[in-house]
């Protein structure tokens, strides 16, 4: 049974000559009242009502409403990319993306945490960054329960199961399961090392490495023996001094 939107639609086309006309009047959805200037935009708004998806894609048999929704899913199988930021020249299969990846370049962060004022220059970066605040974390690994709050996060920790790494080294083709695990170990190769100490001007390839360092100088010794309660800067340093008690008592 046609609905209301549906049968008005045939009404506008019998009275525009079957549709062979777009003529520029009003032609208005009888569903929800809005108002369209052409005829051809009120038959493609009808389909949100009738939930037809006329275009069908010929690679995966998925279909869409409008006929650009089907162009820019066809990228995801053929990965042309179009658009191309004339700053980096990085390409994107969309124009959005490439709107938002410019901000990047122009500084601009229009979207602001109402919790603690940062800002970010896309919505999806904000609404993450939220759950930091909430401690909301919706993306659930399936393999053993534990949860986080972003999906990249999630993608991340699943390597951890399936023991995926798809980051490799080209000089030494080794391969890591994060693309900062990979970018960390090519120092090895480069020699940078951009973690520099401020007291003494040493300089590191991690971070971690600095921070350790740094207790030489604050004289913070994080790490305590349960046995005798000595601390040490280093957790190896613990790790030694524990056998010093593990083997008094064999």
């Amino acid at each position: 049974m046609a609905s209301r939107a549906e049968s008005h639609l045939k009404q506008e086309e019998g009275e525009s000559g079957h549709g062979e006309q777009d003529s520029p009047r009003t032609h208005m959805c009888d569903e929800c009242g809005k108002e369209f200037r052409y005829l051809s935009a009120l038959k493609r708004h009808v389909r949100t009502h009738t939930g037809e998806k006329s275009y069908r894609c010929e690679e995966c048999g998925r279909c869409f409403l409008e006929l650009g929704d089907l162009k820019r899913h066809v990228r995801t199988h053929t990965g042309e990319k179009p658009y191309r930021c004339i700053e980096c020249s990085k390409q994107f299969s969309e124009l959005g993306n490439l709107k938002r990846h410019l901000r990047i370049h122009a500084g601009e962060k229009p979207y602001r945490c109402e919790e603690c004022s940062r800002q970010f220059s896309e919505l999806g970066h904000l609404k993450e960054h939220v759950r930091t605040h909430t401690g909301e974390k919706p993306h659930r690994c399936e393999e053993c329960d534990r949860s986080f709050s972003t999906l990249s996060c999630l993608k991340r920790h699943m390597r951890t199961h399936t023991g995926e790494k798809p980051y490799r080294c080209e000089e030494c083709t080794r391969s890591f399961s994060t693309l900062s695990n990979l970018k960390i170990h090519m120092r090895i190769h480069t020699g940078e090392k951009p973690y520099r100490c401020e007291e003494c001007s040493k300089q590191f390839s991690r971070l971690g490495s600095l921070k350790t360092h740094m207790r030489i100088h604050t004289g913070e010794k994080p790490y305590r023996c349960e046995e005798c309660s000595r601390h040490f800067s280093r957790l190896d340093n613990l790790m030694t001094h524990m056998r010093t008690h593990t083997s008094a008592h064999v």
